[in-house]
């Protein structure tokens, strides 16, 4: 990846939503490129644990929100490349990842950005069943019609030491003998989130190869929801009893409490859970990026080490 961050070096990078899981990544990736960088988030402070990592000068913090277009005309000034990560499954959003987008794309054009990538995701369509597909769908379309050379990126789920995917399925199977799978047979591609940014940053380099073009990236396997609860749970050295529900129990548990807070799957979540996760069979991909994602196996063991018995005083235990 040397000649992508030699392309990068000094160049003003703008990251739209950069204060969250992917974006924090991202950002690292960014300033090991040496690119200079601004953060930019309706809550930028939550990134400011970037700062240790950055030379004197390289990062900036800045607010915006993509339902202020006069916010983001701010942050983009001056941009050589933008890169947007908004996105939300609930509230309006059309604002945010429909119209929204399109709207921080038609900016960053108008400033001057010679690059533009939109991180989308994969089950992004028109005439999806679900808001979210739809406005994802809606999002792509305007990005493209004000940025006809941006690139958009469509991800599988991400996974990472400190993601809410793994962690949060880690944390029940440590803490309980018995645990439900929603949608068992659904399937998903998990993508490190370091491939996942460094297909950012190849997209970034080389605007004139990848611009107009879009992406499905997805790591090396795929799995269903059961195997991936089967692999976290070998991992911490337990043998919990899995109990796959069936659709019509997983359906109605989300249309029940899917409204309530910080519930743990709601109807739209279920919607996209059931439809599954994973590269179209014709898409470009993650190799056409340049990028051999990583497997998930190659991380587990290390990071499911807190979640065993004792944590890492403890002995792990075959789960068999």
């Amino acid at each position: 990846m040397a000649s992508n961050s030699t392309a990068l070096e000094g160049k003003l990078v703008v990251l739209v939503g950069g204060s969250g899981f992917f974006g924090t990544h991202r950002a690292q990736e960014l300033l090991r490129s040496g690119a200079r960088l601004r953060i930019a988030s309706r809550n930028p402070e939550r990134a400011f644990k970037l700062k240790p990592l950055a030379n004197l000068g390289q990062v900036q913090f800045a607010r915006c929100d993509m339902t202020k277009p006069e916010s983001l005309a701010k942050v983009v000034s001056g941009a050589d490349t933008v890169v947007n990560l908004v996105g939300a499954f609930d509230g309006n959003l059309d604002a945010v990842q429909g119209r929204g987008v399109g709207n921080l794309a038609r900016l960053a054009k108008e400033a001057g950005a010679t690059a533009f990538v939109h991180v989308s995701a994969i089950g992004a369509d028109a005439e999806g069943t679900t808001a979210y597909a739809q406005s994802k769908a809606a999002g792509e379309a305007a990005v493209l019609a004000a940025f006809p050379k941006a690139t958009i990126l469509r991800p599988s789920v991400l996974f990472g030491p400190d993601d809410k995917f793994i962690n949060m399925f880690a944390g029940l199977i440590g803490a309980f003998p018995v645990m439900p799978v929603f949608g068992p047979e659904a399937q998903l591609q998990p993508l490190f989130v370091d491939d996942a940014a460094l297909a950012v940053t190849a997209a970034l380099a080389d605007p004139a190869a990848h611009g107009g073009k879009t992406y499905e990236l997805g790591g090396p396997e795929v799995l269903t929801m059961l195997e991936i609860n089967q692999r976290i749970a070998a991992a911490q050295g337990r043998n919990p009893l899995f109990l796959p529900l069936p659709d019509a129990v997983s359906g109605g548990f989300a249309t029940l409490t899917g409204w309530l807070p910080l519930a743990p799957l709601t109807r739209q979540q279920w919607a996209l859970l059931k439809a599954g996760n994973v590269v179209a069979p014709k898409a470009k991909g993650c190799m056409a990026l340049g990028i051999a994602p990583r497997p998930l196996s190659l991380f587990l063991d290390r990071w499911m080490v807190r979640y065993r018995k004792h944590g890492r005083f403890g002995t792990k235990t075959s789960a068999a």
